[in-house]
């Protein structure tokens, strides 16, 4: 079995298409057709089902996507292992982020990895929490920041950066905008701006909320820092949030401490894949991450 074929089979995987993954490798379609068709004979299964517009994965084919990401990751790590013992570091690395992490200025720390390591091509994928850790379990990514309510996600390690307590943010006008603290029996009846779940903002809030038996009502979802605050100073709702996002719009928005909740906080980590070697490239991020950090 070659790397070469495993590389067109997750491609066309990717793509679902077999025009759009030749374009992307940039080999012949033909070729990578033969390819893929020499792949089902060595392995006595068909990987595809095809049609005119698109082909999707069998049975077999999905079982041979997540181990052929895992096999073309391990190659790549050998590859840049020899380049590290050469003094080079080279490759590719691909990093996971939920954005506005606060302790981690992440567009800082990959522009001064790049300008060390120029010859590692830099991939960012930002996302929720809960579908980087997914990325990472299949192999499509090398490490993610991640924010978590203390569980080690599974099939995963966490490596702990910093953690940061949770705050209410209101409107201006609020009836707990002046509180010099607040404790959830305060919030009852409130409506709530949140991020969708998979967030880690809004995990350490669920969690909460079962450990106190509280039911609330989000009435607003969001997916991204600025929309959430933009909502809670419009007066659509309250929210809870990491101290880093509640000190961005101290103009738009009051932030609140929150009373007696010293285990609840916002845990920032490095999430990587359990048992599965990590590759110079980010080997080397990770050590600049916690320096960052320290």
């Amino acid at each position: 079995m070659e790397l070469r074929h495993l590389e067109y089979f997750v491609a066309v995987a990717e793509e679902q298409h077999f025009t759009r993954a030749a374009e992307r490798m940039r080999v012949a379609q033909s070729g990578l057709s033969a390819s893929v068709r020499s792949l089902e004979r060595e392995l006595g299964a068909s990987l595809f089902v095809r049609s005119t517009r698109r082909v999707e994965l069998t049975e077999a084919g999905r079982a041979l996507l997540a181990e052929a990401r895992r096999t073309l990751a391990s190659a790549d790590a050998a590859r840049q292992a020899v380049a590290a013992v050469k003094g080079l570091l080279r490759g590719s690395l691909a990093v996971g982020a939920e954005q506005c992490l606060g302790v981690v200025d992440v567009a800082k720390l990959l522009a001064d990895f790049r300008n060390r390591h120029p010859d590692v091509e830099i991939v960012l994928r930002q996302g929720a929490t809960a579908d980087l850790c997914a990325e990472l379990r299949a192999g499509r990514l090398d490490l993610a920041l991640v924010a978590v309510d203390g569980k080690p996600p599974e099939q995963l390690d966490l490596i702990p950066l910093a953690a940061e307590p949770m705050m209410l943010v209101c409107h201006p006008g609020h009836r707990l905008a002046e509180a010099a603290s607040v404790d959830w029996d305060d919030l009852a009846g409130e409506a709530f701006v949140d991020f969708h779940r998979g967030f880690g903002a809004r995990e350490v809030t669920e969690q909460e909320c079962i450990a106190r038996q509280i039911t609330r009502r989000v009435g607003v979802e969001v997916n991204d820092v600025h929309s959430l605050l933009d909502f809670v100073g419009q007066g659509l709702g309250v929210a809870v949030v990491p101290r880093p996002i509640a000190h961005k719009r101290p103009t738009q928005v009051r932030a609140v401490p929150l009373a007696g909740l010293s285990a609840y906080t916002w845990r920032v980590c490095v999430a990587l894949a359990a048992g599965r070697a990590t590759s110079p490239p980010a080997a080397a991020l990770l050590r600049q991450a916690q320096l960052i950090t320290d």
